[in-house]
């Protein structure tokens, strides 16, 4: 099997989501001279963003939160709809839970706060290109403690919600394997190494998972896992 072929040596595409012009310069500037990653466009809210989305079909979306018009969760939500196969990383100062959950339940595949340097950005825009799913990792343990909710509806929770019931969710302990490693964020062919299983066998699996789950994403998928105490 080849390795470092060109499916390593490809630019990803990247739009930039910001409705701050400095901090959406910067971003555009650091992130161009880093080797493998192509600014294609930017916008200033949300609303524009799913626009230049449709109409510039990159690779992975770098989303606000707060913006006019339309805001960063609003414009994911669209997205996903819309144009399923782009990848969302929210980039933003905003660390509450009602933010995460809502976040991730919209469907983005990643979420990063704004302190970030650019070089490990540029890390975790591959990976989330790549098929990983990618937690800042104090938001990724937020999420951990609250697997217990029952339904990720941040925007009602204002207190300790009660337990989950059990969940009678029944995976393989092969599945079971695989969903834990994307709630560690590998990606499949990442998965497939370290299992020592081929790259279509994880992707079945994941199929098979997702179908158990209910979701429609490994994202949905990993963050199920953890609420409902599965990995």
């Amino acid at each position: 099997m080849s390795e470092g072929t060109s499916e390593d040596k490809r630019d990803i595409s990247i739009l930039i989501v910001e409705d701050h012009e400095f901090t959406r310069l910067g971003l555009k500037l650091s992130l161009e001279q880093i080797a493998g990653l192509k600014m294609v466009g930017e916008a200033a809210d949300g609303a524009e963003g799913l626009k230049k989305v449709l109409e510039l079909k990159p690779e992975v979306v770098l989303m606000d939160i707060e913006m006019p018009n339309m805001d960063g969760i609003e414009a994911t939500k669209h997205i996903r709809e819309q144009a399923p196969d782009v990848r969302v990383i929210m980039l933003t100062s905003h660390k509450s839970d009602q933010t995460i959950f809502a976040a991730l339940s919209a469907g983005a595949n990643g979420y990063c706060l704004k302190n970030i340097s650019a070089q490990q950005l540029s890390t975790v825009i591959k990976m989330v290109a790549d098929g990983a799913v990618w937690l800042d990792p104090g938001i990724a343990n937020r999420v951990l403690s609250a697997y217990s909710l029952p339904d990720i509806q941040p925007a009602v929770v204002t207190k300790a919600p009660p337990k989950a019931p059990k969940t009678n969710i029944s995976l393989s302990p092969r599945e079971t394997e695989v969903l834990r490693l994307v709630a560690d964020g590998l990606s499949n062919q990442k998965i497939a190494e370290r299992l020592g299983l081929g790259l279509e066998t994880v992707k079945t699996h994941m199929r098979h998972i997702m179908e158990k789950l209910a979701v429609s994403d490994r994202t949905e998928a990993a963050v199920k896992a953890m609420k409902q105490g599965i990995v």
